[in-house]
C-alpha cells in the first residue's frame, strides 16, 4: 500500500476554504477546486516509487492485475477527486464511447492540435462520472419535462422568453427540448444578453425556486447558459448522497464539497456558463433530449460494512466504509487496483495512518485492511474497477 501525494488544481470556480478545511490546513486565499488522485498524465499522484502513471507503465499487470489490464488496457481507468465548487462549473455533457472514438478520430484526421481551444475530443474514451456529497451540494442534472421548464420560464414574465415557452408547449418532448436549447444557444448574443439580464433581475426579485438561477447569473452575467440551466433539474444533495452522470446528460455542479470519480477522460462539450469554446452543432449531436429523474443515489450496505454506490459502468466502482469505534478491521484485499481516501476520523490502512484528505494506492492483490486508529472511528471511500 502506497501513500499518495496529490495535486490540487486552482481552477477559478473552486472554493477557497472547503479543501483546506478538510485537510486541516490554512487557506491560501486562492481557489482550490480539485484534488486529483490517480494516474492521469495531467497531474499524476506520486508515491515513494515515483509518479503513479510511470509506476503503472513499468509493470501494468503487477500494479493493476491481469483482469483489469485485459479489460481496460495497461492504465488505471478511473480518476478520483475531491471537488470543491465555490461557483458554478460550466454547463456540460459527455459523449458515449462510440461518439468519443468517432469524434477523436475525426479531429485527429483533421490535424487539430490536442491543446487547441476549439478541440472537443482529447481522447477516445467516454467520461461517465459520479459525485458523492461530503457537504450539502447543489447541482443541475438532466432535463426537466417541457411543461415544468415552460412553467419556470413563464413565471419570470420576461417577454423575450415567451417564444421558448410556446415551443415547449407546442412539440413532443424530444423536439421541444432540442428546439429550445438550439434557439437559446444560437440566439443573437446581444439580444440573449439582454434577455438573461432581465431574467436574472426577475429571478432575484422572485427568489424561492428562482434563487439558484439568480446566483448563476451573478457569476455569468448575460451568458445564454443561464436560460439553458432553467431547462434542467435543480438537485440538492445531502452528505452521503450521490449523482451518476451518464453520456448525453447535461449537468453542472453549483456549490459544495464532494468526492468525484470518473472514467479517465477529458472529453467535455460545453453548453454555457463558461468563456470556453461552445461547439453548438456537435453539442446537439451528443445531448440526449429526454426528461429524466436525476436519480439521487444512496449507498447500499452489505454485511461486510461496505456501502456501494451502484452504477452501470465498469471503469470505476465507488463505495464507502463508515468505521464505528471498536469495530473489527475490514479486509479490502482485491484482485483489482484500489485507491482509498479518508474523509473523516483517523484510520489505519495497512501500515499507514490516514486522516481527512489522505489517500493510498493499493496494487492489485496486495493486502488491504482498514480500521479506526486505536479503536476510534473514521470514514474511507474505496475506488476500484469492475473487471
Amino acid at each position: 500500500m502506497d501513500r499518495l501525494s496529490n495535486t490540487v488544481r486552482p481552477y477559478a470556480w473552486g472554493s477557497t476554504t472547503a479543501i483546506p478545511e478538510l485537510l486541516g490546513v490554512a487557506p491560501t486565499g486562492e481557489p482550490q477546486a480539485e484534488m486529483w488522485m490517480g494516474a492521469h498524465p495531467g497531474a499524476p499522484s506520486r508515491i515513494d516509487r515515483g509518479p503513479l502513471n510511470e509506476v503503472i507503465d513499468a509493470d501494468p499487470e503487477g500494479e493493476l492485475g491481469a483482469a483489469a489490464v485485459a479489460t481496460f488496457g495497461p492504465r488505471l481507468p478511473f480518476l478520483l477527486k475531491l471537488l470543491a465548487a465555490g461557483a458554478p462549473l460550466s454547463l456540460q455533457v459527455h459523449p458515449n464511447l462510440a461518439q468519443a472514438k468517432e469524434g477523436y478520430a475525426a479531429e485527429e484526421s483533421a490535424g487539430i492540435p490536442i491543446d487547441a481551444p476549439h478541440r472537443n475530443y482529447k481522447d477516445a474514451s467516454h467520461k461517465p462520472e459520479l459525485i458523492c456529497a461530503l457537504t450539502p451540494f447543489d447541482g443541475l442534472c438532466g432535463f426537466r419535462t417541457p411543461v415544468a421548464s415552460a412553467d419556470l420560464l413563464a413565471g419570470l414574465e420576461v417577454d423575450s422568453l415567451k417564444p421558448y415557452v410556446d415551443l415547449l408547449h407546442a412539440h413532443p418532448e424530444e423536439a421541444a427540448l432540442r428546439e429550445v436549447l438550439t434557439a437559446v444557444l444560437s440566439a443573437d448574443p446581444a439580444e440573449m444578453a439582454a434577455t438573461v439580464t432581465e431574467a436574472a433581475a426577475a429571478a432575484e426579485r422572485l427568489g424561492g425556486a428562482y434563487a439558484p438561477y439568480a446566483a448563476i447569473a451573478h457569476h455569468f452575467p448575460g451568458d445564454p447558459g443561464v436560460i439553458a440551466a432553467m431547462l434542467l433539474n435543480y438537485v440538492q444533495l445531502q452528505p452521503g448522497e450521490a449523482l451518476f452522470l451518464g453520456a448525453g446528460v447535461p449537468h453542472a455542479y453549483l456549490n459544495g464539497l464532494g468526492v468525484e470519480i470518473m472514467a479517465n477522460s477529458d472529453n467535455v462539450l460545453r453548453c454555457g456558463l463558461t468563456p470556453k469554446h461552445v461547439d453548438v452543432p456537435e453539442l446537439l449531436r451528443i445531448v440526449r433530449f429526454e426528461a429524466t429523474d436525476p436519480g439521487v443515489l444512496r449507498p447500499e450496505a452489505s454485511p461486510s460494512g461496505e456501502e456501494l454506490y451502484d452504477t452501470p459502468i465498469d471503469e470505476f466502482r465507488l463505495s464507502r466504509y463508515v468505521l464505528a469505534p471498536g469495530a473489527a478491521p475490514r479486509d479490502l484485499t482485491a484482485p483489482t487496483p484500489q485507491i482509498l481516501l479518508c474523509t473523516a476520523g483517523r484510520v489505519t490502512a495497512g501500515d499507514l495512518t490516514l486522516v481527512p484528505g489522505d489517500s493510498a494506492f493499493v496494487p492489485a492483490g496486495d493486502k488491504a485492511e482498514i480500521s479506526g486508529t486505536n479503536g476510534g472511528s473514521g470514514t474511507v471511500f474505496r475506488a476500484t474497477v469492475v473487471a
